[in-house]
């Protein structure tokens, strides 16, 4: 026979307020409710604790709080003459948190809306009613996902797709504590779902890139079946190439990237440089060979007449990094092996040093020249990177000859490039014409990814797709995974000059701070969350927050979610493997929650080795 309403809240209640201070509610609990578990209708309920929900009642409202703390006080009775047997003077207090409220229409709303009074009663919460307080989806047929079930509770918990993925997610945690799972649930879950809902237009309006950093989501299996894996390397040839256009890369904001080239001076020689790239490639004579070779020979005629002697031999290994270094047979060349330089002339001369040798003063003998000669066996580059050194070349000696720019201040940026070349070749594919989303959904592997190309590719990434999409229309989405976040958004880098991880800092933080309003969200996952950008850090709108042990990185949290309760916090560094904090605008309060482990092959490949496994028994 079931209970009665009457003799329920009997059982149920467990006290009433006895003082209000603030949010923080202070309850006395009845001296018969102080058993570990209380039995109703045959089932055993379990009491009011630390860290459970209690209930309030103030008219229709039902207030929701969190117990954050008990203590015991000694009721001490009131002076009598009878003799009393032993009784129970303690008095046991718990200090409640108010997390939300239940109104009379029954629906759960995060916040406070109103204090309760003192002697109000308070109650164990029903399961009915812990359904109800973690309900996160809107009865307007919204889409879904299940990845996680209530810690303490037998049941799931959905999360709305609106209002979690069209937001920016931070994932924190130490290694081992199941972060790497939650990312993949996560998005496992949401691109099953939106495909299920409907395919094609999930296929043709979002898009979906997971920066991989140690090759965990690369399994066919592991989040989408479907999903496009670029697996690079810079180690060796036969990985796997970006497809790109050269547009793509032949831009100002690119190159800088590539060159790391500083905004006042290496930045304005690099615009002059593609300028003149775009405008002697895409000339209407087709014979781009044909017209360096002419301006070769202008610029030899230039320097060959030069009375400065330091910026004349440093032209003419200018001309040594564009024109051939070795012969047909093989043989290594000396462009300059048939001049010297007369000191007291002050100016070039063909050997012997006799009249009508001396160059500036009979420019005509500068055609017989070995080094005016040798022009003709130019060739243009079939990698781009080696014909764009050529221009950048070209353009130095214009600057130079013209006093435009100083040699120290603008070769770097040519070297740093040189040294990426072997890199960029081995990472981008220019010609095939491929398309970089042949999926809605890419992972780039970069765990065979040299670190310098680890810190620069994602920053170019980043910045194309960002600037593509403020292009596209407002009925689509780009979602930017970053696992491993601290690699490339960390504020304590030593390996790159100062500007250099401004700009890259700065860059992430605009995208994170301005690309919501262009659909663009992006989600971080990492075990360090105080390497972080606390700009960055603080920028997210829903946490998963798994178990995390070192100080700063928890101090870096109670900073950047200011709406996560003490008790839940302190809990952090004890939380078990899979189980995490839920807390952001996605939740109208924080949540512990079980994220389920992913099965099989799904897995990301990021489980911990188990000696019992690599070494058997005998």
């Amino acid at each position: 026979m079931n209970v009665t309403k009457l003799t329920q809240d009997a059982v149920l209640r467990i006290g009433e307020v006895a003082a209000v201070d603030g949010r923080r509610i202070y309850v006395l609990v009845d001296k018969n409710k102080n058993l570990s578990d209380i039995f109703l209708d045959g089932d055993i309920l379990r009491n009011i604790s630390v860290n459970s929900y209690i209930e309030i009642r103030k008219g229709f409202l039902s207030l929701i709080g969190r117990v954050e703390g008990e203590k015991i006080e000694e009721d001490y009775p009131a002076p009598t003459n009878e003799k009393v047997e032993f009784a129970n003077r303690n008095k046991r207090i718990l200090t409640v948190a108010l997390s939300g409220y239940i109104d009379e229409h029954g629906k759960f709303t995060g916040g406070t809306k109103e204090l309760p009074l003192i002697g109000n009663e308070a109650y164990i919460v029903t399961r009915e009613k812990i359904n109800r307080v973690h309900n996160l989806i809107q009865d307007d047929g919204s889409p879904s996902i299940v990845i996680a079930s209530i810690e303490g509770h037998d049941f799931d918990i959905e999360l709305p797709v609106d209002g979690l993925f069209n937001s920016h997610i931070a994932i924190f945690g130490n290694t081992g504590s199941g972060k790497s799972n939650t990312l993949a649930y996560l998005y496992q879950e949401f691109v099953r779902v939106m495909t299920a809902r409907n395919a094609t237009a999930f296929s043709e309006k979002a898009r979906i890139l997971l920066l991989d950093f140690n090759g965990e989501y690369t399994d066919p299996q592991c989040i989408s079946p479907s999903k496009k894996v670029y697996s690079l390397s810079t180690r060796g040839a036969g990985a796997d190439k970006l497809p790109m256009k050269e547009d793509d890369l032949l831009n100002i904001e690119v190159i800088s990237i590539l060159a790391d080239a500083t905004e006042k001076t290496q930045k304005p020689f690099l615009s002059r440089a593609v300028r003149f790239y775009k405008k002697v490639m895409n000339a209407n004579d087709g014979d781009p060979e044909g017209y360096i070779k002419n301006i070769l020979r202008n610029r030899v005629k230039d320097v060959l007449q030069m009375s400065d002697k330091v910026r004349a031999f440093l032209l003419l290994d200018y001309f040594r990094e564009i024109l051939p270094s070795e012969d047909a047979h093989g043989d290594p060349v000396d462009i300059a092996s048939d001049l010297t330089w007369h000191n007291t002339a002050n100016e070039f001369c063909i050997r012997p040093a006799v009249a009508g040798n001396y160059l500036a003063q009979n420019p005509n003998r500068i055609t017989d020249t070995y080094l005016y000669k040798y022009i003709d066996t130019f060739t243009l580059g079939d990698s781009f990177l080696s014909r764009l050194i050529v221009f950048l070349y070209l353009q130095l000696i214009h600057d130079v000859l013209a006093n435009r720019a100083q040699n120290e201040h603008v070769v770097h940026v040519i070297n740093r490039l040189k040294a990426k070349k072997g890199d960029i070749d081995k990472i981008f594919d220019l010609g095939s014409g491929a398309a970089f989303w042949q999926s809605n959904f890419v992972v780039v592997s970069l765990t065979d990814v040299n670190l310098e190309m680890k810190k620069t590719l994602p920053l170019l990434l980043a910045k194309k797709l960002y600037s593509e999409q403020k292009e596209t229309g407002q009925d689509r989405s780009l979602s930017i995974v970053i696992d491993e976040a601290h690699n490339i958004l960390s504020t304590e880098s030593f390996r790159e000059s100062e500007s250099w991880k401004d700009y890259r800092l700065e860059t992430f933080e605009e995208i994170i701070k301005e690309g919501r309003k262009f659909g663009v969200f992006v989600t971080i996952s990492s075990q360090r969350p105080n390497d972080i950008s606390p700009t960055i850090t603080s920028q997210a709108h829903n946490y998963f927050i798994h178990r995390l042990l070192n100080e700063r990185d928890l101090k870096a949290i109670a900073s950047a979610v200011s709406y996560i309760d003490r008790v839940t916090e302190e809990s952090i560094p004890t939380l078990p493997t899979g189980t995490c904090i839920f807390s952001g605008i996605a939740s109208p309060m924080p949540l512990k929650i079980n994220v389920k482990p992913l099965l099989g092959d799904a897995r990301p490949q990021s489980e911990t080795r188990k000696f019992g496994v690599i070494v058997p028994l005998a």
